[in-house]
């Protein structure tokens, strides 16, 4: 168990107290994971305050931080067009705070707003190119029958959007600043009256001719039995008209952000593992997606190790679970994966992946409430995690100013991250000479 008295927690602590060890030495695996229920589960929704005048996050030395653009209403994910407009997807989870499962509601702050989604579409554009939005408007509404919309993507004439039960696909045009036609409902996906991984992401491959959409589990740890998570926990391969749809990996409890390593055609998945294990059980992870692979859930975690709770055994899948590359820390909600491409922030983090970690509600002492920073080289991690962006805790065991979710980065290099409790989009900028 990770104790301590300051206000923060190093990620260097939190990741070494969840770390799967593997020696130097190649031929010995250690594994210091704790075990199973060596800490009591612990529920500990965080009290989201806000940011004071003045306030903000903090990055590393040689970097700016400043308010890209404000009220919003639950700002989540992020997607820059062709022509560099930011889209904004506002949604939540849409579920009263009384829903229960098996107890009180999880995966949630004191300030989240859980009983509605705005279910909209906001566009921001830098017509003068000073690095702030001086245009906005509302691209998207329920009007266009938007149902907890996430994941967009433009492929040439074609704007899709990943709704927490489909995909739909308008008509678009570059520069346009309003769709107002009905779209395609080009594949239907599981959803359900359920709180839990309502998030549906899509990323194209370079050629544009296939999408992935990442799906979670529809509970922790199929409590609801293993047919209840039908199309659930998994990453799914479509065309662009929707045909095609075949499942590229499973076991993934809940994927989210998504990105191809650059220079590589190597796809790359941010994952929320399972809950109710103890404090230090299960770090999410940063993995690599292998067509056909298969990451544990719900029977096993971090390759082969078993979870307790589950009853129906399957020690086939076990045995050829995948091991993630990089864990990320126990409870940390790790959401937003960007690879920077760009040229403007120091070497070392270009091509390199920026995690945004929402934070948790199961832990003792809050973990995640920050970005991450994982270095890679010739199209692999090539360090461990690092901080990045911080500030966002106040006290180690309760209080935030905010939580992030969705990290990208725009035209001009900079990144930009979603607060979605504080309905604030930050934007970190390399100083220049």
């Amino acid at each position: 168990m990770l104790i301590s008295k300051a206000k923060t927690i190093s990620l260097t602590s939190l990741i070494l107290s969840s770390y799967i060890g593997l020696s130097q030495n190649k031929n010995t695996k250690i594994d210091t994971f704790p075990a199973p229920f060596a800490t009591k589960s612990k529920m500990n929704f965080s009290n989201a305050v806000g940011w004071k005048n003045g306030e903000k996050p903090t990055a590393p030395a040689g970097f700016t931080v400043e308010k890209y653009a404000d009220g919003f209403e639950n700002p989540r994910w992020m997607y820059v067009t062709p022509n560099g407009d930011v889209l904004v997807a506002e949604s939540n989870s849409n579920h009263s705070l009384i829903e229960k499962i098996g107890g009180p509601l999880v995966g949630a702050s004191k300030s989240n707003n859980l009983s509605h989604s705005a279910d909209r579409i906001t566009l921001l554009r830098d017509t003068n190119k000073d690095g702030i939005p001086d245009m906005r408007t509302v691209f998207m509404t329920k009007r266009n029958e938007l149902n907890q919309p996430f994941g967009m993507l433009v492929i040439g004439n074609y704007l899709y959007v990943a709704n927490t039960d489909a995909v739909l696909r308008f008509k678009y045009k570059s520069g346009q600043t309003e769709i107002t036609e009905m779209g395609e409902r080009i594949v239907e996906l599981s959803s359900g009256k359920h709180p839990r991984h309502w998030t549906r992401n899509i990323i194209a491959n370079a050629d544009n001719t296939k999408i992935y959409i990442s799906v979670g589990s529809k509970t922790n740890v199929a409590e609801d039995g293993i047919e209840a998570e039908e199309g659930r926990a998994q990453i799914i391969e479509i065309n662009l008209d929707g045909s095609g749809k075949r499942i590229f990996a499973s076991g993934l409890r809940n994927p989210v952000g998504m990105g191809f390593a650059p220079g590589t055609k190597t796809l790359w998945t941010a994952v929320n593992e399972r809950d109710e294990l103890g404090d230090d059980l299960v770090p999410d992870y940063l993995t690599s997606v292998k067509d056909g692979g298969f990451y544990g859930w719900p029977y096993s975690y971090f390759g082969q190790h078993e979870d307790p709770r589950v009853t129906e055994k399957r020690p086939d899948l076990v045995a050829k679970a995948l091991t993630p590359e990089v864990p990320l820390g126990s409870h940390t909600a790790s959401l937003g994966l960007a690879f920077y491409t760009k040229k403007s922030f120091p070497k070392k983090y270009q091509n390199g992946a920026f995690i945004a970690q929402h934070g948790s509600w199961n832990r003792t002492l809050l973990s995640g409430y920050r970005v991450v920073f994982v270095p890679f080289e010739d199209g692999k991690p090539s360090g461990k995690p690092e901080d990045f962006l911080t500030g966002f805790i106040i006290t180690a065991d309760k209080k935030v100013h905010g939580r992030p979710v969705g990290v990208t980065e725009i035209t001009d290099g900079s990144l930009l991250i979603t607060d979605d409790v504080c309905n604030t989009i930050w934007r970190v900028s390399a100083n220049t000479k």
